[in-house]
C-alpha cells in the first residue's frame, strides 16, 4: 500500500514538471506583432543594403577663370582733343571717332588694363607734348564706354603739370570713378604702400606700377606724392613680394626701354626676370611707343610668367611709322579653385594700326586685321603694308592673333 502511494506521488511529480516545461517553451516563442515597431523580413533586408551602398563623389570644382585684355600708351596729342572737341559741336568732346572699331576687343574681356599716358584733369587747360594734360571726357570715354576697368599711370609724363597737376589727376580718378583700380602713382607713402587689390570672377589681383624716368622732371615731393622709379629695386622687390602674398596673379607695369624701337634691351629682360622670380605672374611694358617681342619667363621652381615688353601706343598721333603699330595684350587666366594654382592660358598680342589723314587729321585706330592698302597708302605717315608687317614680325608667331 505504501509502495503504490509512493508510486502516485512520483508519477504526479513527472506529470508536473513536465507541464511547467511545457509553459516555459510556450512562454519564450517570440510572437508575431502588428505593433509599429516591427520589422518585415523585406524591410531588414532593403536596410542591410542601403548600409552598403557607397555615396557617389562629389563633381569636382570648376576652374576659376578671368578674360583679361590690357592696352598701351594712351597718348593724347592735341590733334586727339581738338579734333573730339569739333565733333561734339565745341561743347565738350566726342572722342568715339578714335576708338570705335576697338571697342569690341575690350568690352569682350571680364578685365581691361589701360596705360594713360596723359594726365587726366580739367583742373588745368589741354596741353599738348611736351607737357601733356588731358580732358576729363577722355578718362570718362575710357570708362564708360570703352570698359576699362584698371589704370596705370606709372609712364614719363606723369609730373608734367608738377606735383599739384599729379594730385588733380589723382583726384578725378578716385573722385570720378572710385571703382577704377589706379596704380602706379600715388598721393603719400601710404598709398603707395597700399597695395591695390581687385577680385574677378573668384581671382584676386594685385596690380604694380613703375617708371624708368620722368623726362627729367624731379618730384619736389612737398605735396606728399610719391611715384616710384625701377632703380629703387629693394623697394620694388618688397612690393612684389607682398602682392604676392596677398593676391593669386601678381601685375607689373613697367614703363622701360628705348623710345621708337622693335629690339629689347637687355635691362628690359634683366629687370623683367627679376620681376617674375620675386613673383610677378604679368609683366605689362609700355614706352618704346611701338610693339615688341613677348615670352614666357620661367622660374626656378619650374613656375613661369609672362611679359609684353611693350604693347606700343594705343592711339598717339606721334609722326614715326613705326609708332603706328600698338597692340592689344589678350590672354586668359585660369586658377585651380583647390590648389590655387594660377595658369596663364594662350597669350596673344593682337596689332592694331593708328591712322590719320593729311596733315593728321582723323585720329583713328584700326584692328589691323581690318586695315587695308588703299588706308596705308594715304596715311598721314607715310606707312606701307609692308612696313606695318615687318613691325608685326617683331612679335614671335605663337603669340600673334590677326583678329
Amino acid at each position: 500500500m505504501k509502495n503504490k502511494r509512493t508510486l502516485i506521488k512520483a508519477l504526479s511529480a513527472l506529470l508536473c514538471a513536465a507541464l511547467l516545461t511545457s509553459c516555459t517553451s510556450i512562454a519564450d516563442t517570440p510572437q508575431e506583432s502588428d505593433s509599429e515597431g516591427s520589422t518585415t523580413p523585406e524591410e531588414t533586408t532593403a536596410g542591410s543594403a542601403s548600409e552598403t551602398t557607397e555615396e557617389a563623389p562629389p563633381a569636382p570644382l570648376e576652374k576659376l577663370s578671368v578674360h583679361l585684355v590690357c592696352a598701351g600708351d594712351n597718348l593724347i596729342h592735341s590733334n586727339i582733343y581738338n579734333q573730339a572737341r569739333n565733333r561734339a559741336g565745341g561743347e565738350g568732346y566726342d572722342f568715339s571717332y578714335v576708338y570705335e572699331r576697338v571697342i569690341p576687343y575690350i568690352t569682350d574681356a571680364d578685365f581691361a588694363i589701360l596705360n594713360q599716358e596723359t594726365l587726366v584733369t580739367d583742373a588745368y587747360p589741354p596741353s599738348n607734348y611736351p607737357m601733356f594734360c588731358t580732358p576729363q571726357a577722355l578718362g570718362d570715354y575710357m570708362v564708360e564706354v570703352m570698359g576699362f576697368d584698371a589704370v596705370s599711370m606709372s609712364n614719363n609724363h606723369v609730373l608734367d603739370q608738377g606735383e599739384s597737376g599729379l594730385i588733380a589727376s589723382l583726384d578725378y580718378w578716385d573722385t570720378e570713378h572710385p571703382d577704377i583700380v589706379r596704380y602706379g602713382a600715388y598721393r603719400s607713402e601710404e598709398d603707395m604702400n597700399d597695395i591695390r587689390i581687385k577680385e574677378v570672377n573668384g581671382i584676386t589681383f594685385a596690380f604694380l606700377g613703375y617708371m624708368e624716368h620722368t623726362n627729367g622732371l624731379v618730384n619736389p615731393g612737398k605735396l606728399g606724392t610719391r611715384v616710384i622709379y625701377l632703380n629703387e629695386l629693394e623697394l620694388i622687390e618688397q612690393q612684389i613680394k607682398r602682392a604676392r602674398e596677398l593676391a593669386d596673379v601678381v601685375v607689373v607695369s613697367p614703363h622701360f626701354g628705348i623710345e621708337v624701337t622693335n629690339v629689347v634691351t637687355d635691362s628690359q629682360r634683366e629687370l623683367s626676370r627679376l620681376f617674375v622670380e620675386w613673383g610677378a605672374d604679368l609683366i605689362i611694358g609700355t614706352q618704346p611707343h611701338t610693339i615688341q617681342e613677348c615670352e614666357w619667363i620661367e622660374r626656378e621652381d619650374g613656375t613661369r610668367g609672362f611679359v609684353y615688353y611693350c604693347l606700343g601706343n594705343f592711339v598717339s598721333s606721334m609722326d614715326v611709322s613705326i609708332s603706328m603699330v600698338g597692340g592689344i595684350g589678350d590672354l586668359q587666366i585660369e586658377m585651380d579653385p583647390v590648389t590655387r594654382e594660377i595658369t596663364i592660358i594662350e597669350p596673344k598680342l593682337i596689332p592694331i594700326i593708328t591712322h590719320y589723314d593729311a596733315g593728321f587729321q582723323n585720329v583713328r585706330i584700326y584692328p589691323y586685321a581690318q586695315y587695308t592698302a588703299e588706308l596705308a597708302a594715304v596715311h598721314g605717315c607715310g606707312i606701307s603694308m609692308g612696313l606695318l608687317e615687318s613691325v608685326i614680325d617683331y612679335v614671335p608667331e605663337e603669340f600673334l592673333a590677326i583678329v
